[in-house]
């Protein structure tokens, strides 16, 4: 018997309690209408604040089942300009949407005039679920009018996750930008507000390449340093055994001149880094990095007890603690 299937309670004066129902079981109303879980309460006083409650939980992965999960976390934390299409279930609409890095004036969503529908990552918006509040942004833009910004889609609440929202049949194909130009692509009537806020983003650009031949590297530039961020789907313990393997039989660099610097950990993903000779392009991690890729999963699937060199490598791995920035 499901949850909603089960009998009301009743408290000790006979009146009828809320019944014994999770909030996603229960449609979402009105506040001020009566609950439809048959209470008799009205809905912000009873599965709507459950709803509230709920969404305001951490959630540790918030991107985990998204197909590309990998990258909707480097878009969201750490490329500085790029786009992904991805499609909208049919329930929620249909159609596409552009998941894109930044969005002018840092909009949450934005459907354009020719109805295109937009969605940003990195905003102000910061909930304990971003999966909720990017979902509510494109649930907003998809209800808008063409050319509406969507500035605050308000509370994401109990509303969907985009888990929800995705069709992962469509696929997340990323394409990353020198600057946020597609911003205006087919707009001849940009406001200057707009405008001057491409200047100030392309201004901020450090220049980005993904790799074609493992999922979610990232090499960047930043200043003279070249660095490779790697963004992996792999339980903690066994990733940071497997680059303890790696370490322990002198195998962690990529290429020549390359340094394993550390990891970082975000949206329950850990990313590694490594520091790049100068002169590293991304061009020249390709082929290395398939290889590498090969190696480090040999090293993280292996289920033997480390040695006592892998343990002491583990250490040092662990002890190699980076801040996002």
């Amino acid at each position: 018997m499901s949850k909603a299937a089960k009998r009301a309670r009743q408290t000790g004066t006979g009146r009828t309690a809320v019944l014994d129902a999770e909030p996603d079981e229960i449609p979402v109303v009105g506040g001020r209408e009566t609950c439809p879980c048959g209470s008799g309460r009205r809905y912000k006083a009873c599965h709507g604040r459950l709803g509230r409650a709920a969404a305001t939980r951490l959630v540790t992965r918030p991107f985990e089942g998204l197909v590309g999960e990998c990258d909707w976390v480097a878009l969201h934390e750490i490329v500085p300009a790029a786009t992904a299409r991805a499609r909208i279930r049919a329930e929620h609409g249909g159609g596409e949407v552009t998941v894109a890095t930044v969005l002018p004036m840092a909009w949450p969503a934005m459907r354009r005039a020719d109805g295109s529908v937009y969605v940003g990552l990195q905003t102000a918006r910061s909930s304990q679920d971003p999966s909720r509040d990017v979902a509510a942004a494109l649930l907003a833009a998809v209800g808008s009018e063409p050319g509406t910004a969507v500035d605050d889609p308000g509370p994401s609440g109990p509303g969907p996750r985009l888990q929800e929202v995705i069709d992962s049949a469509g696929g997340f194909q990323v394409s990353v930008h020198s600057g946020f130009d597609f911003w205006l692509d087919g707009v001849e009537d940009a406001t200057p507000e707009v405008r001057e806020s491409l200047e100030r983003a392309n201004a901020a650009v450090a220049p980005t390449t993904r790799l074609s031949s493992v999922e979610a590297a990232y090499w960047c530039r930043i200043g003279e340093r070249r660095h490779l961020r790697w963004v992996l789907p792999d339980a903690e313990d066994r990733l940071l055994d497997g680059l303890a393997r790696l370490h322990a039989g002198g195998g962690a660099a990529i290429v020549p001149g390359s340094r394993y610097l550390g990891a970082f950990r975000t949206h329950g993903l850990v990313v590694p880094v490594w520091d790049l000779a100068a002169g590293t392009e991304a061009a020249d991690l390709e082929q290395p990095m398939a290889a590498f890729a090969g190696r480090l999963a040999t090293a993280v699937g292996s289920d033997a007890p480390l040695t006592p060199e892998q343990r002491r490598a583990r250490a040092g791995v662990v002890a190699r603690q980076l801040t996002l920035r």
